[in-house]
């Protein structure tokens, strides 16, 4: 077309105040009507029109007197504007959803100490701070968290740190040391000792063989050449707590998960030895996709409740033993 220069061959993004105008336009018939409209001048409307032209190298109207009619190549236009401002309109109500505070849902995976332990506080104050997220608990261990992620059934995941990575990530978050935790009237409790003999001849109450923890234990000992005699396990740490209190057994524990117990002399914490085993819970999640608000303020607060329960009275038994 004279007079009209195309830039389509250096495939430009078409401006979408343009399209939006453009649009209008067509709808209205009327560059007035499309300017009341858009709340811009009937000027700006011609003046938008000239330069989409111009973009595109096609006349888009015909001009006849006050109002104007599309030529082909403006119903073909019109075709796809339509389509590309709906998008638009929906990519952008999209992400407000995402992002707006309190919207949305989580879904988070955690061990069951962490469900037991940590998780009630850090969602009560994450639903003070979004009340009308929802959210969802699945227990799992770190083997289980792997699937879950993958599955794309839950967000996040509080586990202990895994040795292999797989597709996710890992956010370190707080480290813990693992202790034996004995019944008052225990031998080792009364020495304050733990004599290295002593250990393969005791009964042992253990968390899941299943969990990290425990396999994290049976390094420990395997590479000090001692066999535990493990004759129970359970999967509450509820439970193990019971069965040590009643002297059926020693267990191996973080002392802060029997921060109370210790402290009303109802069980004593007591070293594993020269070297310390210690974890790293964090926050597993996919490398696929970034946190939203929602989520980024649960790792927050998790990592402030696990730091305040680690470093409490029970975390200093060990070294006090």
């Amino acid at each position: 077309m004279a007079g009209m220069k195309s830039n389509h061959g250096s495939a430009q993004p078409l401006d979408s105040r343009q399209l939006r105008a453009f649009v209008t336009l067509a709808k209205t018939g009327s560059f007035t009507r499309a300017g009341r409209e858009l709340f811009i001048s009937q000027s700006a409307v011609s003046h938008s029109m000239k330069a989409l032209e111009n973009d595109i190298g096609c006349r888009l109207f015909n001009r006849l007197g006050k109002s104007v009619q599309l030529t082909p190549g403006g119903e073909h236009l019109l075709h796809h504007a339509e389509k590309i401002l709906s998008e638009m309109a929906a990519a952008r109500e999209s992400i407000a959803q995402r992002s707006r505070w309190g919207q949305g849902r989580l879904r988070v995976g955690a061990s069951l100490t962490i469900c037991q332990y940590v998780l009630p506080r850090v969602l009560t104050q994450l639903k003070q701070e979004f009340p009308q997220t929802l959210i969802n608990v699945e227990s799992s261990d770190t083997r289980h968290a792997f699937e879950l992620i993958a599955q794309d059934r839950v967000d996040l995941a509080v586990v202990v740190e895994p040795a292999l990575m797989h597709e996710c990530e890992f956010e370190p978050l707080v480290t813990d040391e693992l202790a034996f935790v004995v019944a008052p009237e225990h031998p080792w409790a009364k020495t304050g000792s733990v004599p290295r003999a002593e250990i393969t001849k005791q009964s042992f109450v253990l968390y899941s063989r299943q969990s990290q923890t425990f396999q994290m234990i049976e390094e420990y000992f395997g590479r000090e050449e001692i066999s535990l005699k493990a004759v129970v396990e359970l999967s509450s740490m509820e439970a193990i707590k019971e069965f040590v209190k009643l002297g059926l057994g020693v267990t191996i524990l973080a002392p802060w998960i029997a921060r109370e117990e210790i402290r009303a002399k109802q069980l004593v914490a007591l070293p594993l030895g020269k070297r310390k085993l210690k974890r790293t819970w964090g926050v597993l999640g996919s490398r696929a996709r970034s946190r939203n608000l929602v989520e980024e303020s649960f790792v927050r607060l998790t990592r402030a409740n696990c730091e305040n329960l680690f470093r409490g009275e029970a975390g200093a038994a060990i070294n006090a033993a």
